[in-house]
């Protein structure tokens, strides 16, 4: 039987300047008691716009700074304050894993979660899923959830004055979101969601790609400067909502399981976009896709700071490529939504190419 096509979304998508003074207007159809799940530079960067937007109401506000990594035993903690506290809405205000955890506390407790993001280093907001740690840091799981997120709403002023490498890595993360969909499309593979890919879905992906080349300059230049101009909103579009929603209802492939296979190293510290970029290079050596097709994604890379080589994420030895290759092809990992599959050898000899090619 044909696989059913599925769209899914968050409800509700705000972004621009200081957009943060509207949260209380935007996000008060949701409830009126409120756990405020925040990154240390989330509460730092947000609190008192938040706060000002909620002049002159009654609601109940809790601010909980989180533990840092989106943990079962974060999630506990956080699920103890909201029955404590009656919460009726969890908002996740920071990085991805804060967002994570805010996700998945909302899904436990059966509450509407709205994110803040405060930085677009990875696609995390809009996506209907979370990536939960053990409490010693190791990979647990991914957590799916039947809904996405009620709201996102991303201030671009937080954006540009947020370290611009998170806006480069989050360009990463972006870049594999074609390339990946488009792979599971070509095998009829499933989304995230687990349906089949629409058409809708594709083309988010490819205006995804689109804005990287057409903006991906011009964004960092704004971002180095603090400015919010129109490349800067582009990229941040791109960065959250059109790779989020684009990889949820398009799919992944090798460049995650690069990235995952990569983790089980332990200690390294190249981000998440980082490593996906140049999974999508090692991802398009698998493919044999066009020379002039591979060029233009390798230039963008060089052009935006993103790496094209093993050393700029770390990896230093044939072992610990033999590792990656190895731990990106175990059952279960989306490296099966290729054409023709791959074997740990095929994608071994695919990152020595990609590192060989880059240099």
């Amino acid at each position: 039987m044909a696989r059913l096509k599925l769209m899914r979304a968050p409800q509700k998508y705000v972004q621009g300047k200081n957009s943060l003074l509207s949260f209380y207007e935007e996000m008060k159809h949701l409830g009126r008691r409120w756990l405020f799940v925040c990154s240390n530079s989330g509460y730092k960067m947000c609190h008192d716009k938040i706060e000002k937007s909620f002049e002159n109401t009654q609601d109940f506000r809790r601010y909980e700074i989180f533990g840092g990594v989106s943990s079962i035993g974060e999630i506990e903690k956080m699920k103890k304050i909201v029955s404590d506290d009656e919460i009726e809405v969890i908002v996740g205000v920071g990085g991805g894993s804060a967002i994570d955890t805010a996700k998945a506390v909302a899904h436990f407790e059966k509450l509407p979660v709205a994110i803040i993001p405060t930085v677009v280093a990875t696609d995390a907001p809009c996506t209907g899923l979370s990536v939960i740690y053990n409490d010693d840091e190791t990979f647990n799981s991914y957590l799916f959830y039947p809904k996405n997120p009620e709201a996102v709403i991303v201030d671009s002023d937080v954006i540009a004055n947020a370290p611009v490498k998170f806006l480069i890595a989050g360009m990463g993360d972006a870049l594999g979101t074609y390339f990946e969909a488009r792979a599971c499309l070509r095998t009829d593979s499933p989304s995230l969601e687990f349906g089949g890919i629409t058409r809708s879905a594709m083309a988010l992906c490819e205006l995804c790609y689109n804005t990287l080349l057409d903006y991906g300059i011009e964004a960092i230049v704004a971002c180095e400067n603090n400015v919010v101009t129109p490349a800067l909103e582009a990229v941040i579009e791109a960065n959250v909502y059109l790779s989020g929603v684009g990889a949820d209802n398009g799919g992944l492939a090798v460049a995650h399981s690069f990235y995952n296979g990569l983790t089980t190293l332990g200690g390294h510290s190249a981000p998440h976009g980082n490593c996906v970029a140049f999974g999508t290079l090692v991802q398009l050596v698998l493919e044999g896709a066009s020379r002039e097709e591979f060029n233009t994604v390798q230039s963008f890379c060089k052009s935006v700071g993103l790496p094209t080589t093993l050393a700029e994420i770390g990896i230093t030895s044939k072992d610990e490529i033999r590792i990656i290759a190895k731990n990106a092809c175990i059952e279960g990992e989306t490296i099966h939504n290729m054409a023709g599959d791959v074997s740990k050898e095929q994608l071994y000899d695919a990152i020595i190419a990609t590192d060989m090619l880059g240099r």
